[in-house]
């Protein structure tokens, strides 16, 4: 395992990177701290090589059950879903009125106040 402070990975990244890709472990450091570990990439069995995911998604249908066993979350039958989306229309902004992305920091600033 090697050790390396965020300056001296970033000057010689591609060595680094070789290393890893032979199997070594790097350890990045901040100031002396360790905040990082640069490992082999080793893909699951439904990734393709590449790191891109395999259209078996499983482990996110997975996550779905259990986030709506737990009640975290409902999920809605498509056919409701489009019903919806054909009842309700998109709000059109007046001309020169701010960002949606405005309008939510403004709101968050007032909550803050």
């Amino acid at each position: 395992m090697r050790r390396a402070g965020t300056a001296e990975l970033k000057n010689n990244l591609s060595r680094y990177l070789s290393y890893v890709r032979a199997g070594g472990e790097v350890v990045v450091l901040d100031r002396d701290t360790p905040v990082a570990r640069l490992l082999p990439f080793v893909p699951a069995d439904h990734e393709q090589p590449g790191g891109e995911a395999g259209k078996d998604d499983s482990r996110g249908d997975e996550r779905m059950a259990e986030l709506e066993r737990r009640g975290v979350i409902t999920r809605g039958e498509s056919a409701n879903v489009r019903e919806w989306l054909k009842s309700h229309h998109p709000v059109k902004l007046p001309r020169g009125s701010g960002s949606v992305v405005d309008a939510i920091i403004e709101m968050r600033d007032e909550e803050r106040r």
